[in-house]
């Protein structure tokens, strides 16, 4: 398949683009010239390539800085899908779109509620979430409206090496490196009770190309381990696998506006559809995690 990847070389989209390379796939990846919200020069990079399927991975991503800048959020993350599916429409061969969304988008879910299933009612409560929600329907409607074959896909927490560490597993597995080559007795850490379903970015990007052969258009599908962990036990884990005695110490300037305590997805669906299924235990990840840092400081 020809492929194009919107994000190309952002953290998920490295990992994509290696994956689908892997597999036989053409990849295109445009840098950074061609940005998600200039819809001219997306339309004529897509038009030049003619893609079977496209990634839709560009975005805004961090939760907490979408406090601080909403409307640099909407503007990328919905506006920027939205040009995106107007070009996409226009294709000639109607390309396939996989449309990367987030399990933000659920929201809180109600005390003692069960995993996470796709029919589970939408309450976004950052800004963040808001715009994922509003680039979802934008695929919902160039599905029924034009028949455009968009897939949704809702990514859980996904971690791996080379995340930056503007995400809370990439940033404790650095503090972690720099306390051991600094011999620091204390790490900074944001809210350690909040729970997330966690999965290997390449796992994840497995997913993404089996969407992309059997996920049925219109749908949607969680991309997740379907287990919950706290973040304080991620960082015992970490600091169990670094060999590393310190202590993990709240900084209130780490901790969100508001933060969801459990998330924890149902990957029934994707799974019966495409019979994906995550393969890396968390504790090898977390082990790449630090490898990674111990690599790059």
């Amino acid at each position: 398949m020809r492929a194009f990847i919107t994000g190309g070389h952002g953290f998920v989209g490295k990992w994509l683009t290696t994956y689908l390379q892997e597999v036989g796939d053409t990849v295109y990846a445009p840098d950074s010239s061609v940005d998600i919200t200039d819809r001219q020069g997306l339309a004529k990079a897509l038009e030049s390539t003619s893609p079977d399927v496209i990634y839709h991975l560009a975005a805004f991503t961090h939760v907490g800085q979408s406090w601080e800048h909403p409307e640099k959020t909407f503007e990328v993350n919905a506006i920027g899908t939205l040009h995106l599916l107007e070009a996409a429409r226009h294709l000639s061969n109607s390309p396939k779109v996989i449309l990367v969304s987030s399990s933000e988008v659920y929201g809180a879910p109600a005390v003692g509620s069960s995993a996470l299933s796709e029919d589970a009612p939408l309450a976004p409560i950052s800004p963040y979430a808001a715009s994922k929600v509003a680039a979802e329907f934008l695929g919902v409607q160039a599905y029924l409206g034009y028949g455009l074959p968009v897939v949704r896909a809702r990514p859980f927490n996904h971690v791996g090496p080379g995340q930056t560490a503007e995400f809370a597993v990439s940033a404790l597995a650095r503090r972690i490196v720099e306390a051991e080559r600094k011999g620091l007795l204390t790490i900074p850490v944001g809210n350690l009770t909040p729970r997330r379903d966690f999965t290997d970015v390449r796992d994840v990007v497995r997913a993404y190309r089996a969407l992309a052969v059997d996920g049925r258009p219109g749908e949607v599908y969680n991309v997740c381990s379907g287990q919950d962990v706290a973040i304080s036990e991620i960082v015992q884990m970490l600091l169990k696998i670094a060999g590393v005695s310190v202590d993990a110490v709240v900084n209130q300037e780490l901790v969100r506006p508001v933060d969801i305590p459990i998330i924890r997805g149902d990957a029934s669906l994707i799974k019966a559809t495409t019979g994906w299924r995550p393969e890396i235990p968390l504790a090898n990840t977390l082990s790449d995690v630090l490898e990674y840092w111990r690599a790059h400081l």
